[in-house]
């Protein structure tokens, strides 16, 4: 049961996965709000420049069909021409153009924002097998689209015939004007029943955004298995992440353990505790806890101080502060320098009898500042 639970994608993605998608250009769309958006900007077009459009259309047509006979025959000179026409064409339809292209450009980044992937254009062949294409056809989203293609069809039909049965007149009376007239109320007409099917268009709209989202959103949904792989690979796999502190550690006892003949005292506890402190007046305020360990670490702190002849005292109570409130490279708490003091003034005696001979002086009694 609880490999199966975790099979089921019943949890929500992560954001992880929705980065992902995104870079994948996987983003929610509404084919039917885009429809929607280009139609109605496309009939407000017409609907406003239609007039500005007509006159210049005419223009265009006017200069297009005058010429003298003799040009008719000069291929040459009927090209430039076409191309004039052409261009002035693309001008007089420029605005309209670029209003078409805005809507096209903006309505999708309504609902899934700015997408740009590489991945996106890259061909994917297993579109093309027949089997997995037919399930798409008869599986629950198939049914969805097929329902949304005849409501599209069925609103846009009515729409359709509601304009013609109002509209009827006027279209019946286009002949009856003056060409340029004409061409103007047709292109408005034209603009006026764009609007109304962007109308219908938008009713599926409304239908299909929510259901685009729900339908993006459940493609998205993991399993819990699936889950627990993917904080692996953000967080690391536990097995390797262990290994690599486990060779850190390794390798900062190694550095640690190459500055204890520098020391010049280590402090014991004297078998569970062992910190080995260096000090120099010239460079350092305080003396510096160059090494520090408990049980085998503290008994291999011991055998180097014993193999290079660094001092080692016994005083448990400052060997325990040190271990607990210093760490590697720290120097040592102010209400320790007493004892330490203590400690180091014994050591640099020793030095001064093992040069100059003498009795040794007696191990210091050292005693911690209450808290």
């Amino acid at each position: 049961m609880a490999d199966s639970d975790d099979r089921e994608r019943t949890e929500s993605p992560t954001q992880k996965r929705l980065d992902d998608a995104r870079a994948k250009g996987q983003v929610p769309r509404s084919r039917d709000l885009n429809a929607a958006a280009v139609v109605l900007t496309g009939g407000l077009g017409l609907f406003s420049l239609g007039s500005a459009m007509s006159g210049r259309l005419m223009s265009v047509m006017r200069a297009g069909l005058s010429f003298r006979g003799a040009e008719a025959f000069d291929g040459g000179q009927m090209l430039l021409r076409l191309e004039h026409a052409a261009l002035q064409g693309g001008l007089a339809a420029a605005p309209l153009l670029g209003l078409l292209l805005a809507a096209a450009i903006l309505a999708p980044l309504a609902i899934g924002g700015w997408t740009f992937s590489s991945q996106a254009l890259v061909p994917d062949f297993t579109r093309l097998n027949p089997i997995a294409g037919l399930r798409r056809v008869f599986s629950v989203r198939g049914l969805i689209e097929l329902g949304k293609a005849l409501a599209r069809v069925i609103l846009v039909a009515l729409a359709a015939v509601i304009v013609l049965r109002r509209q009827f007149h006027s279209y019946s009376q286009l002949d009856t004007e003056s060409t340029p007239v004409a061409i103007s109320h047709a292109l408005t007409l034209c603009g006026a029943a764009l609007i109304a099917l962007a109308a219908a268009l938008a009713v599926i709209a409304l239908i299909d955004v929510p259901l685009a989202l729900w339908q993006f959103n459940q493609s998205m949904r993991m399993s819990r298995q699936e889950i627990r792989e993917e904080n692996k690979e953000s967080d690391g796999n536990p097995e390797i992440k262990s290994r690599v502190k486990r060779v850190q550690q390794a390798m900062a006892r190694k550095r640690m353990m190459q500055e204890v003949p520098k020391a010049d005292v280590v402090i014991t506890n004297p078998t569970h505790y062992a910190v080995a402190l260096r000090y120099d007046d010239v460079r350092m305020r305080a003396p510096v806890v160059v090494a520090k360990g408990q049980d085998l670490i503290a008994a291999r702190i011991r055998e180097l101080a014993l193999e290079h002849k660094v001092a080692i005292v016994e005083a448990p109570p400052l060997a325990r502060a040190l271990h607990a409130h210093c760490e590697l490279g720290d120097p040592i708490p102010a209400r320790l320098y007493a004892a330490v003091a203590k400690v180091l003034t014994y050591v640099y005696q020793l030095r001064t009898v093992r040069r100059h001979g003498g009795a040794a002086p007696p191990p210091p009694t050292v005693e911690l500042p209450e808290e």
